[in-house]
């Protein structure tokens, strides 16, 4: 019988991380197995939507309502609405219910619904050991039915593109991103250097952190760029000299490893799952402190040869996770609950 996966957050134009997984494991597992039949399931406000976008030889549509078709469900997103025959979900994180990072009423909305899903699973697969932690801790599973697949990401050939004096975060703004406390940060960098913010600002208090900006005394040297597509985002990877991420809080954080990747040094936060994905090949700061991330940025700024150390140790931590991996690792499961 064939095997179904939820599809419906693979669609649009602005991508979230939970969106380019969804990509990765759906056109992936497809390709690496040409053999199976899959049925790519979409909730019914995205269905027709996603006839605009293509998909595999071996898929097929399917509308997601009530239990879930196929020999098995794959649940990209921490959500079963209904028991299918054989269940496995991803959990990428569960930030939402233990910060205040969104409204009162999504917070409860979220808790019951990674519940259900976690009880209605027979296999979770958690992106980040951090994740899978919580999932003990807040939902109660125990270890033995949670999996550890981190995402992947795709190595570029290294670019003869001239690295500038630009500090770049990347990421939705929102109060989770921090984006203010980096704001606050980078007053200290040297004159010449300017902060890149590339990233749709309609995130959770997204408000509060852009005000930020207008207060700040560098509020000249920094750029809201908004949604960047993936060309540009690559060109501002390749010139950038620093990548800044001071997440409060991440279940991997795949602008971490696209950054590494990419050969940009790294400040990151040291708390969630970001030093597990860092791998000591960053630099780690408290995301609360203004100070450590700003000492952070300015031993970048001010050494070339800690700059060219942390881009090859980058780079080189980037290569340990692959989308291909990922695939292998996820059918593994499949093949452990069918």
């Amino acid at each position: 019988m064939p095997i179904a996966l939820d599809a419906t957050y693979s669609l649009g134009r602005n991508l979230s991380g939970v969106g380019v997984y969804s990509r990765e494991i759906l056109f992936g597992l497809a390709e690496l197995h040409p053999e199976e039949e899959f049925l790519w399931c979409y909730r019914s406000h995205r269905f027709l939507r996603s006839y605009r976008d293509g998909i595999a030889k071996n898929a097929v549509r399917r509308l997601l309502v009530g239990t879930p078709p196929g020999d098995l469900f794959h649940a990209l997103n921490q959500r079963v609405d209904a028991r299918a025959n054989r269940t496995v979900t991803t959990f990428h994180d569960l930030f939402v219910m233990t910060g205040d990072y969104s409204t009162p009423d999504f917070r409860a909305r979220f808790t019951a619904q990674a519940r259900e899903a976690a009880e209605r699973s027979d296999a979770i697969i958690a992106v980040s050991q951090f994740t899978a932690s919580q999932i003990e801790d807040l939902l109660k599973i125990p270890a033995e039915r949670i999996r550890v697949v981190p995402h992947g990401v795709h190595m570029p050939e290294p670019s003869t593109m001239p690295r500038e004096k630009l500090v770049l975060l990347v990421g939705a703004i929102q109060r989770r991103k921090n984006v203010a406390t980096l704001v606050k940060a980078f007053a200290a960098m040297p004159q010449g250097w300017r902060l890149i913010l590339a990233g749709a600002a309609d995130g959770y208090g997204a408000e509060a952190e852009l005000q930020a900006v207008q207060q700040s005394p560098r509020k000249h040297d920094i750029d809201v760029l908004g949604y960047v597509p993936a060309e540009q985002l690559a060109q501002l990877y390749n010139r950038a000299s620093i990548f800044a991420f001071p997440s409060l809080d991440e279940g991997f954080g795949i602008p971490v490893l696209e950054a590494m990747a990419h050969g940009i040094p790294v400040v990151t936060s040291n708390r969630s799952a970001l030093p597990e994905v860092a791998g000591g090949a960053a630099l780690l700061a408290d995301p609360r402190s203004v100070e450590e991330i700003s000492a952070a940025l300015l031993r970048l700024a001010e050494s070339d040869s800690l700059r060219a150390d942390l881009a090859g140790r980058g780079r080189e931590r980037a290569r340990q996770f692959s989308w291909r991996s990922a695939l292998e690792k996820t059918w593994a499961v499949y093949d452990e609950v069918r």
